[in-house]
């Protein structure tokens, strides 16, 4: 005589339901371990951070080597530390910095000079004196349009504005709700030339320009809209 199956419990039931829910893993990933690589996680990061050509997020980071974010993190500001030569060894001509969203390795402030010569030595692509005082008005008062930009420099900024957008410095922002004028920012890219974590970390030069109050009604002047 067969015997009935007990009814599931709550707790069977809610486990059932998790282990369903649960996504599946790669046995590949299963296997890998970067404590096992030659030189352990930390060379694992370093090994990536090399190829990197723009900031990496710490957690994207953790991901890629299959460990918690918490424990990238401190991986990254133990390198951070190496390269300053704060464990005893010497200082580094690099460094690894935290700069826009992520991290990456730049060559060290005080070899600027050194690695000028080698990257610049005959090119003629700098920044005007006009692109660099609109990306300043752009980045101290951002999101900003055209018309707002040229009423803060007293000049049209169309010409320059493509520019810095070409550059990959600033970007479109959507719209001004009230004229329909384009906005502009600065961009991730723009954080990380500058060296930069966050917009808070911008010298504090915001007071000197005009309130955009003042500005009220440019954009309809000047009928702009892209």
């Amino acid at each position: 005589m067969s015997e009935t199956p007990p009814e599931p419990s709550d707790a069977d039931a809610e486990a059932d339901a998790a282990a369903a829910a649960a996504p599946a893993v790669d046995a590949d990933e299963l296997a890998f371990d970067v404590d096992d690589l030659p030189g352990g996680a930390l060379a694992a990061l370093e090994a990536v951070l090399m190829v990197a050509d723009e900031p990496i997020p710490a957690v994207r980071l953790a991901s890629v080597l299959a460990l918690p974010t918490e424990r990238v993190e401190g991986l990254l500001e133990a390198l951070a530390a190496e390269y300053r030569g704060e464990r005893g060894g010497r200082a580094r001509g690099f460094e690894l910095r935290l700069a826009g969203a992520g991290w990456r390795i730049y060559s060290a402030p005080a070899f600027a000079e050194v690695v000028g010569r080698f990257v610049l030595e005959g090119q003629t692509s700098r920044l005007t004196q006009a692109a660099l005082e609109t990306l300043a008005v752009i980045a101290y008062r951002q999101p900003v349009t055209r018309g707002q930009v040229s009423g803060v420099r007293g000049v049209n900024v169309d010409g320059v504005v493509r520019t810095l957008t070409s550059r990959g410095l600033v970007a479109e922002a959507g719209s001004d709700p009230t004229t329909g004028a384009v906005l502009y920012e600065t961009t991730g890219y723009f954080l990380e030339r500058m060296g930069l974590a966050s917009l808070d970390e911008l010298p504090p030069l915001a007071p000197y320009l005009p309130d955009f109050d003042t500005l009220e009604g440019v954009d309809m002047a000047n009928r702009e809209t892209r």
